[in-house]
């Protein structure tokens, strides 16, 4: 009469990393613009090129000075 838990336990357990990870992918994809254009300033900084901003974000560049 005594039933098994283990497996009940596993499948909350994966229902919540699939929603941790729903809810991750949703905010990269949302701000993945925003955070590779913040990526290209520094990388711009480091190599002593100007940053020119694109038209939509995610589309930032570095030049030459």
């Amino acid at each position: 009469m005594f039933m098994n838990n283990k497996g009940q336990a596993l499948v909350e357990y994966l229902l919540i990393i699939a929603v941790i990870s729903i809810v991750v992918v949703s905010i990269v994809k949302l701000l993945g613009g925003y955070l590779q254009d913040s990526m290209t300033k520094s990388s711009c900084t480091i190599l002593d090129k100007v940053y020119v901003e694109g038209a939509n974000p995610g589309e930032g560049k570095c030049v030459d000075k």
